[in-house]
């Protein structure tokens, strides 16, 4: 196994603290666009997109192997564990969001609103009362590089929230490319990057389900952001093109860790989320470090 060497650069004094393993491993390093990272810790593995190359793999902790888990993928990209250890999966190719049920079978939870199908959902999120939020940019109907080219059938790129009982609502129709997006501990806040405008808003979450405010919390300085993360001390880290940019609560950028390859998404895992999982264009790197991972849904 590869290992690199981690370099976390300190920008405030307050991400002085912050540090873990001297080496990053590299533990897949096949890919064309790496993604979605989910680890499952019943299993102790980790779950994550080969987007281009259309499959899902997963990389087994225990002994170190990665297999393919599923191919064709619909070109999935992001996924979240739900409540009861079940995957909901953002599918680009067939422009749906869905659940893996703990029998292998696929629920369809959501694939349109108001009778138009969906761009191609990126990412997602579920909240304590069930909900299913989840940003849907066009980048799998762009072209046939990661999804299928279509014509949109929606008027934009739009966040969306998946009632419990399976009605969808559009929550935020002000984005251009809305991407990564991460609820706080207390999930009165929602954080949502915008990968056209570089940047990540914040939003009040009201009542589990409506939004307010969304000012613009943080820019990005090196390419543009993409998946989102919180640990339990608030901070928010964001996948950008040199790294995870690591950010307070109160916007300051405290420091990065440096990835030698374009990021594009995070996870803390392992038994006590001390584990950081990465998807960096063509690998996935972990490393243990010294911060938890906020528990997602609570």
């Amino acid at each position: 196994m590869e290992k690199v060497r981690a370099r976390f650069e300190v920008l405030d004094e307050r991400f002085a603290r912050v540090g873990g393993d001297d080496w990053m491993e590299r533990v897949f390093a096949d890919g064309r666009w790496t993604e979605g990272p989910a680890y499952v810790p019943a299993g102790r593995y980790l779950v994550f997109s080969d987007i281009p190359n259309d499959r899902v793999l997963r990389w087994d902790e225990t002994t170190g192997a990665v297999g393919v888990l599923r191919q064709p993928a619909d070109y999935a990209n992001g996924r979240t564990l739900d409540r009861l250890g079940r995957l909901v999966n953002c599918e680009q190719g067939t422009r749906r969001v869905t659940r893996v049920e703990h029998d292998g079978s696929l629920t369809v939870l959501a694939d349109r609103y108001r009778g138009g199908r969906f761009n191609s959902p990126n990412d997602v999120v579920e909240h304590s009362d069930g909900s299913i939020w989840f940003t849907d940019p066009s980048y799998g109907i762009d072209s046939d590089y990661e999804g299928n080219r279509a014509d949109p059938e929606l008027d934009g790129c739009h966040v969306y929230r998946i009632d419990p009982g399976g009605d969808v609502e559009r929550v935020a129709d002000d984005f251009e490319r809305p991407n990564g997006l991460a609820f706080s501990a207390d999930e009165g806040t929602l954080y949502i990057g915008d990968s056209r405008r570089k940047h990540i808003r914040r939003f009040t979450v009201t009542g589990g389900r409506a939004l307010s405010g969304g000012e613009v919390f943080a820019s990005c300085d090196a390419g543009t952001f993409d998946g989102l993360r919180l640990d339990t001390e608030g901070r928010i880290w964001a996948a950008a093109h040199d790294g995870l940019h690591c950010f307070a609560p109160d916007a300051t950028l405290l420091g990065k860790l440096h990835v030698p390859e374009v990021t594009s998404n995070l996870v803390f895992g392992g038994p006590r989320r001390n584990f950081l999982f990465i998807t960096a264009t063509s690998s996935v790197y972990a490393l243990k470090v010294n911060v938890n991972g906020v528990r997602y849904p609570r």
